[in-house]
């Protein structure tokens, strides 16, 4: 269980620190030198703690299992960093930017959960769905 709290608390925190760090790159900076940057710490970071999370397969498996989702990952995530990046450079608040594209991506992942991967929905998670259109709208007021 201590897992299961860990890994979403690095999200949160990493995720609080993404946005501060987005926001805080000075407008006339390149944005794609910016992202060059960015992905050179984390490549190297990555390798550094690479040794640390142990596995049974090799380095080339590693490669083979997960190649394409790797790379359209990559694309995704270049798209998401330009899009936050441009989205506060064109004047969306900190406070309001991520609460808005993170409810969006909820709510477009609903189907995907249902139809791809057979996620269980509840009455319950149906209510937080509507609260969270109703959170969206109120939002952007």
């Amino acid at each position: 269980m201590g897992t299961y709290y860990m890994s979403i608390a690095i999200v949160v925190l990493s995720n609080l620190f993404y946005h501060v760090f987005q926001k805080s790159i000075p407008q006339q900076f390149n944005p794609f030198i910016s992202l060059v940057i960015t992905y050179i710490t984390a490549i190297v970071f990555s390798l550094i703690l690479f040794p640390f999370y142990n596995t049974n397969i090799t380095l080339a498996e590693h490669f083979r299992l997960s190649l394409w989702p790797s790379v359209a990952l990559g694309f995704a995530i270049v798209g998401l960093e330009i899009g936050f990046l441009l989205a506060y450079r064109a004047g969306w608040d900190i406070s309001i930017a991520a609460v808005f594209s993170n409810i969006s991506v909820a709510i477009f992942l609903l189907p995907v959960g249902l139809l791809i991967y057979k996620e269980n929905f509840t009455k319950t998670n149906f209510v937080g769905v509507i609260l969270c259109i109703i959170g969206l709208v109120l939002v952007k007021r």
